[in-house]
């Protein structure tokens, strides 16, 4: 039998070319991957637009609803694949259906026309189907009107007997048919596909032509899942916590401000759910986690989004050993909901394995190892400095010791850290919100993941001594005072909280996103549905 991707349909000569109107991403045996140069997606389109709005105008002269509702579907393309798998060439099955899909291919041949329609759904291409219009099956004057309305993007209903094809192709063989949709504008053709930022701008058409879009929409919704999944087998409880909050906090970071007029009053969109979740817990509810969205008023690139997805989980009675272990299993699953194993596969072909224990390095000793010196929480500043003269890194104002020395790491190490890595042991001075070491003073037990050289997740044994907190909250306001825009500022109503007494407990945040970056190879706007663009036209 034939594939399910619409294959070369009968009657076709295998020599002659495809039909100039049919977009790249949909022709069997196309590739979207080598766009034959840059083009805009915008040529041509006021005459074709005019075209198709005057099939619709004629429509509704005729008396014929182009966006008809109470459509009679009564199977789904999918549905009726898994029915009937195996037929043989030839095969009349008897059996009425009527069906619905986007119209993806469509070729005119005298009295018998071909149409390949999917249906949206999982997988990267949804369920297509092949559907024949005959001259025999549905008389002249239908096979005409079907001829002078119907469009490459068009929505279409047909009702009609399931049979295979001479070649073997499960097809339905029209008796009716009728318009549910009218598409007013072309998708991309063969010769002019989408550019790389309009596939960002215009998702919907990227969604209709490109495989791997759909694709990348399914894995997101895979790795949701199971992300969910592997908490709930652990006992944890999904909660949704403010996204508009009086005070920004739990992460350093911009926030973005906006103003509640009911109530007069300047608002910030939250950077973090933490402050929020760490109540929960001094509430009882021992292990919580919310996957949501947070908003940094920061620089967008390659993995860098001002709205972005994440998941953050705290235990009570866990540490930043127990988030280690907890976090590789939330990934290695996820990998394997999607792959069937930790070894994944990239959009570009390559392969890279997440699978068993994960490397384990401290901060100060990858960058004592990376700066070719000693460097510990020890060091005083101007060695520091020095050494950030040497390899060219900037060094802000506001900078003590344990920043310079994270961003010191960040340019000698981080580069190298492509499978997956903990980092940990963190000056104290740069994690407020985090326990202090149990043996080393000066530093903090925190972990940050890198997978590809990118940040993934970052853990904590959670500080849980409100006035330990307060001091802290007190030293970050001076930061903020030397230009740190990034500094956490002091929020009574959490240390209120935490006088009621928080037990210890190990906190982790995740970027979704950035783990959908880990499992695909892609960059960030592509695990993103519809990421923030400049407003264009």
């Amino acid at each position: 039998m034939s594939s399910t991707s619409g294959g070369r349909t009968d009657g076709a000569n295998p020599t002659e070319p495809v039909h100039s109107d049919v977009p790249a991403a949909l022709v069997p045996g196309k590739s979207d991957s080598k766009p034959a140069g840059p083009v805009s997606v915008d040529d041509d389109l006021p005459e074709q637009m005019r075209v198709r709005r005057d099939k619709r105008a004629r429509l509704l002269n005729d008396g014929i609803d182009p966006y008809p509702v109470g459509v009679p579907r009564t199977t789904g393309l999918a549905q009726l694949r898994a029915e009937f798998p195996d037929l043989e060439p030839d095969v009349r099955t008897g059996k009425v259906v009527g069906i619905t899909g986007r119209v993806i291919f469509l070729r005119n041949s005298g009295k018998l026309c071909f149409v390949t329609l999917r249906e949206g759904g999982a997988g990267e291409t949804g369920s297509e189907l092949q559907v024949m219009i005959s001259l025999a099956s549905v008389g002249a004057e239908s096979l005409a009107a079907f001829k002078a309305h119907v469009d490459l993007g068009d929505h279409l209903f047909a009702r009609g007997e399931v049979i295979t094809s001479r070649r073997g192709e499960l097809s339905v063989l029209a008796e009716s048919w009728q318009l549910t949709s009218k598409s007013l504008r072309p998708l991309p053709v063969a010769h002019k596909p989408l550019s790389e930022e309009n596939r960002v701008r215009q998702r919907y058409v990227d969604l209709i032509v490109r495989p791997q879009a759909r694709r990348n929409v399914e894995v997101r919704g895979t790795v949701n899942r199971s992300l969910r999944n592997t908490l709930h087998e652990r006992g944890y409880l999904e909660v949704e916590t403010p996204m508009l909050q009086v005070l920004h906090g739990g992460a350093a970071a911009r926030p973005f401000q906006t103003h509640m007029n009911a109530m007069d009053m300047d608002l910030f969109l939250r950077i973090a759910p933490e402050l929020y979740l760490k109540r929960c817990v001094v509430g009882g509810i021992d292990r919580v986690f919310e996957i949501n969205r947070n908003f940094r008023n920061e620089g967008a690139d390659s993995s860098h989004s001002p709205e972005f997805a994440m998941l953050e989980t705290y235990e009570a009675y866990s540490d930043y050993n127990g988030m280690a272990e907890l976090t590789r299993t939330l990934v290695q699953n996820a990998a394997i909901e999607i792959f069937g194993t930790t070894d994944v596969t990239h959009a570009d072909g390559s392969t890279f394995d997440l699978g068993g224990d994960w490397e384990s390095i401290t901060l100060y000793g990858a960058l004592s190892e990376a700066a070719g010196m000693e460097v510990d929480v020890t060091t005083p500043m101007a060695a520091l400095v020095e050494l950030a003269e040497k390899f060219d890194v900037a060094v802000a104002p506001h900078y003590g010791p344990g920043k310079l020395a994270e961003e010191l790491f960040e340019a000698l190490v981080v580069p190298s850290l492509v499978l997956p890595t903990f980092v940990r042991d963190f000056p104290a001075e740069t994690s407020p919100l985090t326990r202090a070491h149990r043996v080393t003073p000066g530093l903090a037990e925190k972990w940050d993941l890198y997978i590809r050289g990118v940040e993934t997740a970052t853990a904590y044994s959670e500080l849980v001594d409100p006035v330990v907190q307060r001091e802290r909250f007190v030293d970050q306001a001076r930061f903020a005072g030397l230009g740190d825009v990034e500094a956490m500022v002091l929020d009574e109503d959490f240390l209120r909280a935490m006088e009621y007494g928080m037990p210890p407990a190990g906190g982790m945040g995740m970027g979704v996103d950035r783990l959908l970056m880990a499992l695909t190879g892609l960059g960030i706007r592509e695990t993103i549905l519809f990421p923030f663009v400049r407003p264009g036209d």
